[in-house]
């Protein structure tokens, strides 16, 4: 199987369901191992993401602090993949922010793709893209020159065996990024790298 994000072959781990890539460095699940539609959406029902639990909230923070750092209430936003509880455009409400919501499952209003927003960001999203190229190019259309993409999603970054990491154990949770896949998307798509940590990478698009 090659890898979704540079097509390039990867290598399957020992006794895993998941390829390893020499080219982005990421690690992604073997397409016979992906749960069905219909699971996999009962996965994200189980989810106990309620908006008002503040716990929630903090885990959040960091990206709900950069756009609060980086936008006002007038710029467009959309909340991708936003889930059953979009708790960071529930905090930035009470702001006066107005962001848009979109989730395949939860939200499925596929009109955003004809509007243009100052930022999108994804909250434990990207981990889940079956077609990671397609899906950040198709995120990069909508999003206006120099606008920013900030997406939470837990880096691997060798300090567990990738076998024995809990974030690929997640069914859901398909392709997983270290620091230089990161680094691979934005050459590949000509965006700045304003920010990463484990947890938190923000891209800046090209004015």
């Amino acid at each position: 199987m090659n890898c979704p994000l540079c097509h390039h072959t990867g290598a399957l781990l020992d006794n895993d369901s998941y390829y390893t890539c020499p080219v982005c460095d990421a690690y992604y699940k073997d397409e016979t191992c992906y749960i069905s539609h219909q699971e996999e959406k009962i996965r994200y029902e189980l989810h106990e993401n309620y908006v008002e639990d503040p716990g929630y909230q903090k885990f959040t923070s960091p990206l709900t602090e950069r756009i609060l750092q980086h936008y006002m209430p007038h710029h467009k936003g959309l909340d991708f993949g936003c889930g059953t509880g979009p708790v960071i455009t529930h905090v930035l409400s009470k702001k006066g922010y107005h962001i848009r919501l979109f989730d395949p499952f939860f939200y499925p209003d596929y009109t955003y793709l004809q509007d243009s927003f100052d930022y999108v960001f994804a909250c434990e999203v990207f981990e889940h893209f079956k077609h990671p190229e397609d899906e950040i190019r198709q995120l990069l259309q909508i999003t206006k020159p120099g606008g920013r993409i900030l997406i939470m999603t837990h880096l691997y970054y060798l300090k567990t065996p990738f076998k024995d990491w809990y974030y690929r154990k997640d069914p859901t949770h398909v392709f997983i990024y270290t620091p230089r896949t990161m680094a691979y998307i934005a050459k590949t798509f000509h965006l700045e790298v304003e920010d990463i940590t484990e947890r938190l990478t923000v891209f800046r698009k090209a004015q």
